[in-house]
């Protein structure tokens, strides 16, 4: 696309992962370099939407994306429509022949892209992806068939990246990609997420918190966890995706992890980091999965009582190894399962927050609500888990960090006031 004479509008809709908010954010970062005016979609020319594949859901929010910029277009408020990301790499052909309307669609966008001139994040967060693609493997994922096999980026460029940020006035840097335990591996051999966390950290001063997330579980060293213990920047948050605790399924997802790996590993990542808030997600109605097999994954929730957990239903992907895995488990069945994971969740997640009762918790304010301001502590990802509600009587402004006291604690979030 070029700009020629007046500078033309565009907006975007980005959909999916912190990893795809990032591809967007490049996206229109090149775009303004090119003179493009980064708009609102309701006052765009052209409507640029970076689409999801990985599941079912995501493929039907993004055609339903798709479908909504071809009805402006069609009403004349957008000139043009370009869809990118993964349902045009995983499915181009079939989008050509069902979206006459579109006027391009792009595949993967490049891992090497400029400095990032443009953010969907509010300014006092902001995400990293050091990597691409992915070499697990897993039977249920369609990942390396979208973005093929694992590739890191260069660490010289992710430090000045950081420290670009760091200057911005960026207070957490969340560190992301498919699995980052193996950053680096393609380039020199070894994995060096030890050490682009450690340049990061020498090479930044008002970054307060730098987050660690999709730790795959065989990948994790003791370099790693000495890290994330001894670093008072990083944050003592650990998101490690464990899929399932079964031995027969977890050999079934390729997982290629045995129960009394994971059970072990888990019990290091407690004793070397003392209050760690462990995050993991998991599977329920995999395919062949009985229901002996889902009750003894409940039990390991409510044995492990992890600080933070997600769950999801199995969503069967032509293209995977699991794909033509019988019995398929019935969808009734599914959701019962994961009702009961996250009702036994709910029940953990209240004893967990319930220590935190009269404790003075360090909180990152994101935004200002209804009577309230939201922030989160370091055991809180953006988006994805719980918030601490800040009477709006104190004054604190959102990018602060502010000390506070936990005066009351409910089923996923805190209340606290500042100290």
């Amino acid at each position: 696309m070029k700009a020629a004479g007046r500078k033309k509008k565009v907006g975007i809709l980005s959909l999916g992962c912190p990893r795809n908010m990032v591809d967007s954010e490049s996206i229109l970062s090149r775009l303004k370099l090119k003179n493009y005016v980064i708009t609102d979609m309701e006052d765009a020319e052209v409507g640029i939407v970076n689409t999801c594949a990985f599941i079912r859901a995501a493929k039907e929010e993004s055609i339903d994306a798709i479908l909504s910029l071809l009805e402006l277009k069609k009403e004349g408020r957008l000139k043009k429509v370009i869809v990118y990301g993964c349902l045009p790499q995983r499915y181009k052909d079939e989008l050509y022949g069902e979206f006459k309307g579109v006027d391009a669609f792009v595949g993967k966008v490049c891992l090497d892209q400029p400095q990032r001139h443009f953010f969907l994040t509010p300014r006092h967060y902001a995400y990293l992806k050091i990597c691409e693609g992915c070499v697990n493997r897993c039977s249920f994922c369609v990942i390396p068939g979208i973005k093929g096999d694992f590739s890191s980026r260069d660490m010289g460029s992710l430090v000045k990246e950081a420290k670009a940020l760091d200057k911005k006035g960026v207070k957490e840097l969340n560190i992301i990609g498919q699995d980052i335990t193996l950053y680096g591996r393609d380039l020199s051999g070894k994995q060096s997420l030890v050490a682009l966390v450690k340049d990061i950290l020498k090479n930044t001063k008002d970054i307060r918190w730098v987050r660690l997330l999709y730790l795959y579980p065989s990948h994790i060293t003791d370099e790693l966890l000495d890290l994330i213990a001894r670093e008072e920047r990083v944050c003592k948050y650990i998101d490690i995706p464990l899929q399932h605790i079964n031995e027969r399924i977890l050999k079934t997802m390729n997982r290629r992890m045995s129960r009394d790996f994971i059970e072990k590993l888990l019990d290091r990542v407690r004793k070397k980091i003392p209050g760690v808030a462990l995050r993991t997600s998991l599977m329920v109605g995999f395919p062949t999965e009985t229901e002996e097999e889902f009750e003894e994954l409940l039990e390991f929730v409510g044995r492990m009582e992890f600080e933070r957990l997600g769950v999801f239903t199995y969503s069967r992907e032509e293209g995977t190894g699991a794909y033509g895995l019988t019995p398929q488990v019935p969808d009734k069945i599914k959701n019962e399962r994961f009702d009961k994971v996250m009702v036994k969740q709910q029940e953990i997640s209240r004893r967990v927050n319930g220590r935190f009762l009269g404790k003075a918790v360090e909180v990152l304010v994101d935004e200002k609500g209804d009577g309230h301001y939201l922030g989160r502590s370091f055991a809180d990802a953006p988006e994805v888990d719980g918030n601490v509600f800040i009477n709006t009587s104190y004054k604190v402004k959102t990018g602060d960090l502010v000390k506070c006291r936990i005066t009351d604690t409910l089923e996923y979030d805190l209340v606290g006031e500042p100290i």
